[in-house]
C-alpha cells in the first residue's frame, strides 16, 4: 500500500522592472517552504518553486504553472495532500460572453488563470485526497469557480481601498492595453489577445470550443483567498515588518507560530485566526482586507493541510 504524499507549488511573481512590482512575493514562498517542511512534514523534493527572479530555469509563466499544477494533479491518489500557494498580482475580468466578472491570478507572462482553469483541476483531484489553494492576491475571493463560501465577504466600500500601500492588484485596463500593442488588435475581449499569443496554453475559458467540464459535485478544493471579491490583497513593507511580505501570507504564517504545533487547526480556525492577526495590523488593511474560506462544508472543519479520512 503506497504512502500518501504531501505535494506543493509555491509561485511568486515580483513582476521586477514592469509597471505595478511587488517586493514580497518571493519571501512569502521562501517562507511558505519553510513551514510546510518544519511544520507539515512536507519533503524538500516535493515542494516546487517558481519565482520570477533572474537566473530561474523555470519562470512562473501561465503554462508553467498549469503544466505543474495538472503534473500534482495526475500524480495524486486518495490520501495524498496537494498545496498551491500564489503570491502576485490578481484582477476580475469580464469576458464578452460571461454573465459576471471572473477572478484570475496574473502569471509573469501575463497569461491569465482563471477561476474556471482552477475548476477544472479541483474537477481531477482523486476522492480521499485534498486540494487547498492559498492565493496572497487581489480579487481572490471566489477562485475557484462555484466552490461553497464558508467564511465570505465582509461589507467593505468600494471606495475605501488604500491607495498608499502597495496592492497586490493590477487593473485589467492595464493587461488588455499591453495585448492590444502585443497583437494589433483592438478587440476588447481579452480572450481574443491570449489565444493569438498563447494558443493552446491560453486559459480554459478563452477558448470556447474546448470542452468543459462543469460537475459541481461534492470536491475536495479548498482555497484560502488573501481578500474578498471586490477587495486588494496588501504587502507590509519594511516600515511594518523585518522584510516585505504579504499581510495574508504573513498572518498565516503567524498563526502557526501562535499554535504549538501538536494541535491541528481547521481550515476554518486558520481563516479566522489569520482574520484576528490582521486586525492588529495598520488601518488601511484590518479594514480593507478579509481573508475567506470556500471548499466543502466537511473540509471546512478538516484540519489545514491535513489528511481527509473515509467515513
Amino acid at each position: 500500500m503506497s504512502v500518501p504524499k504531501k505535494m506543493a507549488l509555491l509561485v511568486g511573481c515580483t513582476y521586477s522592472g514592469y509597471p505595478g512590482e511587488l517586493y514580497g512575493c518571493h519571501n512569502d514562498v521562501l517562507g511558505m517552504r519553510e513551514l510546510l517542511i518544519a511544520r507539515f512534514g512536507f519533503k524538500l523534493k516535493h515542494v516546487e518553486l517558481l519565482m520570477d527572479r533572474p537566473g530561474s530555469s523555470v519562470m512562473p509563466t501561465g503554462a508553467n504553472i498549469k503544466s505543474a499544477l495538472n503534473k500534482m494533479v495526475d500524480q495524486a491518489k486518495k490520501g495524498d495532500v496537494l498545496f498551491f500557494h500564489f503570491s502576485g498580482h490578481g484582477t476580475l475580468i469580464k469576458p464578452p460572453y460571461a454573465p459576471k466578472t471572473e477572478e484570475v491570478i496574473v502569471p509573469c507572462d501575463n497569461n491569465l488563470i482563471t477561476s474556471e482553469d482552477f475548476r477544472q483541476l479541483v474537477n481531477r483531484v482523486p476522492k480521499g485526497a485534498t486540494f487547498t489553494i492559498l492565493s496572497d492576491s487581489c480579487n481572490s475571493g471566489g477562485l475557484i469557480d462555484k466552490e461553497t463560501e464558508q467564511i465570505g465577504p465582509c461589507a467593505t466600500p468600494d471606495d475605501a481601498i488604500s491607495k498608499l500601500r502597495p496592492t497586490r492588484m493590477i487593473p485589467f485596463e492595464s493587461i488588455l492595453q499591453y495585448f492590444t500593442t502585443l497583437t494589433g488588435k483592438m478587440s476588447k475581449d481579452i480572450g481574443t489577445h491570449l489565444v493569438e499569443v498563447f494558443g493552446d496554453d491560453a486559459g480554459i475559458m478563452f477558448r470556447p470550443h474546448d470542452p468543459i467540464n462543469k460537475t459541481l459535485e461534492a470536491d475536495e478544493g479548498i482555497l484560502l483567498s488573501g481578500c474578498q471579491k471586490n477587495e486588494y490583497s496588501c504587502e507590509l513593507t519594511e516600515k511594518d515588518v523585518s522584510k516585505p511580505c504579504g499581510a495574508f501570507t504573513y498572518a498565516v504564517q503567524m498563526v502557526f507560530k501562535e499554535n504549538p504545533a501538536g494541535r491541528n487547526l481547521s481550515n476554518r480556525e486558520v481563516v479566522i485566526k489569520a482574520r484576528n492577526i490582521m486586525k492588529l495590523m495598520p488601518d488601511d488593511i484590518e479594514n480593507e482586507q478579509h481573508p475567506c474560506l470556500y471548499c466543502s462544508d466537511q473540509n471546512a472543519d478538516a484540519p489545514f493541510l491535513g489528511v481527509i479520512n473515509d467515513a
